[in-house]
Formats: structure tokens, sequence, C-alpha cells
């Protein structure tokens, strides 16, 4: 077959060299994503900035690979070449040599189960985005009045547990939401049941704690308790939550995201009842501390009134002796001043100025007529009359009013004249 122009031009687009290897990286993540990949190490460095690179090989073929170093806490061996491992991460491509490589999540020694691995890998997933936190863990209602299990119906946990509970606590009320506790799907069915307790309905009422519950087992039949989706579900509660999953070796996930671990289903029951044989023993351990505490307030009381009897009359004896060193006060002192001599005194005083009153009269009008006689003399020589003697007059209008300057004097008018020896009229020309 003869490859012409016309056939390139229709069947093919040419690409730049970015772009082909942009659809070759594209076309590995969407195909491989996340895998498990195992061989031998090699070319192991650890760079300046924190990443780490090695080879992964196997009698056929290698892998570049790369651990950012925010993608995981360090292994707890050292990695070193010759290294036999396991590794989980997704394929990728070094875009700027054209090389594809491995970005890896988890790393661990190889013949290390690959459900552990998952375990240690959600386990750090969760703890970074603060599902552990130990501040976002709530207290547990200490008299819960009902709660919520969420188990198998026939397995020996919730017969263990309700054979506590109703020893420990008959009062409590006692809901149970069943489930399947191992098996796909299982942990679908215990995330829903969670939810299903945790938020109010009309079916029932609400419960003031969920326990989540299951006897013991291996890793495989416990692990419905480890997938993310139930932790997820714990986490978003609004109602605190138990784990009671397994015996006391064993942990999940579920046990890390509660509020409360407990290491059986029994356990768990002791832990979230107080007993009521116990309840019992402290209400008569208190009602007999209320009883001295209330004997020995009584006793207190009394000695109290005792003590403020003693004190008051006291004070009374005081203020009465008080009162009467002021009343024999006062009796000397109204002796030394008697009435009797008081009115003499004042009758004496009296008479003093009836005298005085008497006698006064004259002497001031012996005074008054001397002032009266000097003003007459001043009078005499100063006064108006004693002018007009030496040859002076006064000149006033008919009103009466005297002239003093000649701008009040018109043609025709009236005016009278008092000299020495009496008075004349005539009109002004």
């Amino acid at each position: 077959m003869q490859l012409t122009a016309d056939f390139f031009q229709q069947t093919a687009k040419v690409l730049t060299v970015s772009e082909l290897t942009r659809n070759i990286r594209g076309t590995l993540e969407t195909k491989f994503g996340a895998v498990w990949v195992q061989g031998e190490m090699s070319n192991y460095k650890l760079h300046p900035s924190g990443h780490q690179y090695f080879t992964l090989k196997d009698q056929r073929a290698q892998i570049s690979c790369v651990i950012w170093r925010d993608t995981m806490l360090p292994p707890r061996q050292p990695l070193a070449d010759g290294a036999q491992v396991q590794v989980f991460g997704t394929v990728t491509v070094f875009e700027a040599r054209g090389q594809y490589q491995l970005n890896v999540q988890i790393i661990q020694p190889r013949g290390v189960g690959m459900l552990q691995a998952k375990f240690e890998a959600l386990k750090r997933k969760l703890e970074a985005e603060g599902l552990f936190a130990p501040e976002r863990k709530r207290p547990l209602p200490k008299f819960p009045r009902r709660i919520g299990i969420v188990t198998s119906a026939t397995g020996a946990a919730i017969r263990d547990m309700l054979n506590v509970l109703r020893r420990r606590a008959p009062w409590l009320q006692i809901l149970i939401n069943p489930v399947r506790v191992q098996g796909i799907g299982a942990a679908q069915e215990i995330a829903v049941a969670i939810r299903e307790l945790a938020m109010p309905n009309e079916v029932f009422a609400p419960v003031d704690l969920i326990v989540l519950t299951r006897g013991g087992g291996s890793i495989e039949d416990l692990w419905e308790f480890n997938e993310e989706i139930v932790a997820r579900a714990i986490f978003y509660s609004a109602v605190p939550i138990v784990s009671a999953v397994g015996h006391e070796i064993d942990f999940t996930i579920c046990d890390f995201v509660a509020d409360l671990r407990a290491p059986t289903p029994s356990a768990a029951a002791e832990l979230i009842v107080p007993d009521v044989i116990d309840l019992q023993r402290q209400i008569e351990r208190c009602a007999r501390a209320l009883g001295r505490q209330l004997l020995n307030r009584v006793r207190d009381a009394q000695q109290r009134l005792d003590h403020g009897r003693d004190t008051l009359q006291r004070c009374l004896a005081h203020k009465i002796e008080g009162y009467e060193r002021a009343l024999d006060h006062a009796l000397r002192v109204m002796q030394a001043r008697s009435p009797v001599r008081e009115l003499m005194m004042r009758r004496n005083r009296f008479a003093d100025l009836h005298r005085r009153l008497v006698a006064c009269p004259g002497r001031l009008i012996e005074k008054a007529k001397h002032r009266f006689g000097s003003i007459e003399g001043i009078l005499r020589v100063l006064g108006p009359d004693a002018t007009i003697r030496r040859g002076y007059s006064i000149t006033m209008n008919d009103r009466g009013e005297i002239i003093h300057t000649t701008t009040v004097v018109r043609p025709n008018m009236k005016i009278r004249t008092r000299v020495s020896d009496g008075e004349f009229g005539s009109e002004v020309l």
C-alpha cells in the first residue's frame, strides 16, 4: 500500500511531544489507577527536599518510584537498596523525561498481609484528617436513659451486653438496630444503622448513646469495622459512640474514631452505665453524709445561737450601764441648775433691765434736745433766711420753683421775689 500526503491529512492529527506525553499519562492513570507492586529496591536516594526516589525491579523489568515528603509517615525500617518490598501507589508519567513512574503511598516489607497494609493506610489518612483527634472526643452521659446498639441480633456480643445491662441498670431502655457484622456489604449496613440511631425521627425517641459491637475474630472477620464509610458515620454522628468490637487485643478503625473504646462488649456495658447496687450504696453513703452534715449544721447553729445570746446579754448590760451613767449625770446637772435658782437669777436680771429702762428715756430726751439745739444753730447761720437777711433775695416762678438761670425766663412771665422782710410779684419785660 502506498501512503500519500492526503492519507496522513485525513487519518491523523499531528501532536506535539507534550500533547502525546500528556495523553499517554491520562491513559495510564485511567487504565491502572492505584496498584500494588512488589520487587527489589535499588538506586534509593533521599533528596534534600524530603522526597525519596528509588527503582523497583525484578529479573525482567524495572519502574521508577517516588515518595513525596507529605504522602506518608516514615516507614518503621529505613529504606535501602536490595530490600524486598511491596508498594501501593498510582501509575503516572513524569512528562519532563517522558518516562512512566509510580507515586508510592504505602511501602512495606514483602510478606505483610494486604489487609493490614490497607488498615495502616486508612488509619494514616483518617488521622491526618483529624478523625482521631482527642479534643473532638465527647464525654459519655453519666446516667443514660436510652441507648442504641448496632450489632448482630443473634451474636454472642448482644447477649453478653444485655445480661450486664439488665443487671446493672434495670431502668435502661435499649434499642437494637440489627445488622450484619461481616461479609460484603456489612459496612454499608453498619453505617446506615448508626445514622438511623443518631438522627431524630418520629419512629423512636432520641438515644443518649450508641454502642457499636460484635464478638472477636480474625482481621478478615472484623474488616467491615475498618471501612472508611463506617469511620465517617461515627465521626459525623451527633450522639456519642462507644466501640466494643472484638476482644481486648483487637483494634479496628472504629476504635480510634469512637468517643470511647471498650475492650469487650461486656466491658462496654460496664463502662456506659453505673451499677444500680453501687448507686444504692452511694445514695446510702450520701444520705449518711447528709445526715452528719445536717447534725453538724444544727449543732453549729445552736452553738452560734448560744454565743449570740451571751453577746446580746453583754451588749444589753453595757447599754443599761451607759444609760444609768447618763441619767446620773443629767440628775447632777439638773441639781446644779435648780429651776428655783434659775428663776431668781432671771427675776434679778429682769429687775435690773427694768431699772435701766425706766432711767433711760430722760437721758435720751436731754441728749436729743441738746443735739436739736446744735443743729438749729447751724441752720440759723447757714439757712436761706440768714442769707436773705445779709442782703440777698430769691426769685421764683408762679409755681414756687427757684429760678437759677436766665434761660428759663420768658417775656410776660410772672415771677415772685423774696427779700428779708417779705415777698413781691413782678412781670418779666
